[in-house]
């Protein structure tokens, strides 16, 4: 039987050897954008966290030895093509990243840094916020909505991006040396101890039934004073005195009903504002417009190409995420990047492999072929065990699989919000 020779016999026959042994050899330096070629490998490697731990050498508490800790599954980086420097990157203005050290507030100070870019963005002006006092606020909220459903309603250290402006709304805001929320001498923020206290507290209110709202509140704030001190009701701003809702209005002079939250899950209606269903949405916000997969990455495409900036939050527990080569990636042992899909994600999200880990600020782009790699600043301290500290390289497809939601201004999301309308 006559059989036609197959492509790759094809290549092997008429090629001189020389040009094949060139071809062979660029192969495994292709870009991630060509990942249905790639064949990437995994590796086994034992977590560190060297900037953690010269933390942990400034706090008494961390006087015991560490847990001996298991390898993860890791990425064999050494065939890839990755950016080497936060210069290769074309970015919008910001302060430079800020450790949140031991405390869950990424999600205030990802959100926080992105207001602090639009100030600039929009006013020209450079203005340090603080973040502590958003997140004070917020622990406020939360206990306050805790008492009102019964203990039926989550107490955590995480919150979303969109929970900045509605705290500020309320409460105004501060700048960052107004409230450090450091006492003393404390080096750096260390919030593990302080939300242990709140949170026996909110389990024995719940176990007694001592639905006092005033009480709860007065009590979950005095445990705060004594670990953060108590926030300013007025401080002075260039000689002059103001509150912090004076502040908002008069210094920082951002419309906070500018903003939209996207997200883009194919198990809610698109097009529609809805809830996303995670921990940290906390208050059952249903502010997200939830748009087709396509949309979400082209909105936030050209939002940095136009000058914008974009908070973002999503999962940053995948082995493709390192912290010591700075980057994140999807590996070809996940999924190769042409799979990559509303149905990929949405099926990560709901057997609970992908989950609303961490808050971060893109604030820079580069092209790299047909996709794009994210220059993200981060306040985690996995991002500091690198030749960019604070900084994560993430390419697109990680972002395109793995992050949930966005906050960008109105203006960068026009086409998104002509076809709410629709």
């Amino acid at each position: 039987m006559h059989t036609l020779p197959t492509y790759s016999t094809f290549i092997m026959k008429t090629l001189k050897p020389s040009l094949l042994l060139l071809l062979l050899a660029t192969a495994t330096m292709l870009p991630l954008s060509a990942q249905d070629v790639r064949h990437d490998k995994a590796v086994m490697i034992e977590p560190k966290n060297e900037f953690l731990d010269s933390l942990k050498a400034l706090l008494p508490r961390f006087e015991k030895p560490a847990k001996e800790t298991k390898k993860r599954i890791g990425v064999d980086f050494s065939a890839m093509r990755l950016p080497s420097s936060t210069a290769e990157f074309a970015t919008v203005w910001h302060f430079p990243p800020v450790s949140q050290a031991f405390s869950g507030m990424c999600w205030c100070f990802s959100a926080t840094s992105f207001f602090e870019s639009e100030i600039v963005r929009i006013t020209g002006r450079k203005i340090k916020l603080s973040e502590v006092f958003t997140v004070y606020w917020e622990y406020v909220e939360k206990a306050r909505r805790f008492v009102h459903e019964r203990g039926n309603s989550a107490f955590g250290q995480g919150s979303e991006a969109n929970a900045v402006p509605r705290v500020w709304k309320t409460y105004g805001i501060v700048p960052a040396d107004a409230y450090t929320g450091l006492i003393g001498k404390q080096p750096v923020h260390d919030h593990d101890i302080m939300f242990g206290e709140m949170q026996h507290y909110l389990k024995t209110v719940k176990e007694t039934d001592a639905w006092d709202e005033d009480a709860v509140i007065a009590t979950i704030r005095a445990i705060m004073n004594r670990y953060l001190g108590a926030p300013p009701e007025r401080f002075t701003v260039d000689g002059k005195p103001m509150t912090p809702r004076e502040y908002l209005t008069n210094i920082v002079r951002l419309n906070l009903d500018d903003y939209v939250d996207l997200m883009s899950l194919m198990e809610q209606p698109y097009f529609e504002r809805v809830e996303q269903e995670e921990p940290d949405n906390w208050w059952h916000s249903r502010d997200y417009c939830n748009v087709p997969l396509d949309l979400f990455m082209s909105t936030i495409k050209n939002a940095v190409r136009k000058g914008f900036s974009v908070a973002i939050g999503g999962d940053t527990s995948e082995p493709g995420l390192d912290g010591h080569a700075g980057v994140a990636v999807v590996p070809t042992f996940d999924i190769p990047s042409s799979y990559i899909d509303e149905s990929a994600r949405n099926f990560r999200f709901r057997n609970g492999t992908t989950g609303d880990d961490h808050g971060i600020h893109i604030v820079g782009y580069k092209q790299d072929g047909a996709k794009d790699w994210f220059l993200v600043k981060d306040s985690g301290s996995g991002s500091r065990n690198n030749s960019h500290p604070g900084y994560f390289f993430f390419h697109e497809d990680y972002v395109k699989l793995k992050m949930l939601n966005v906050m960008v201004h109105k203006d960068a999301a026009k086409e998104v919000l002509e076809k709410m309308k629709k």
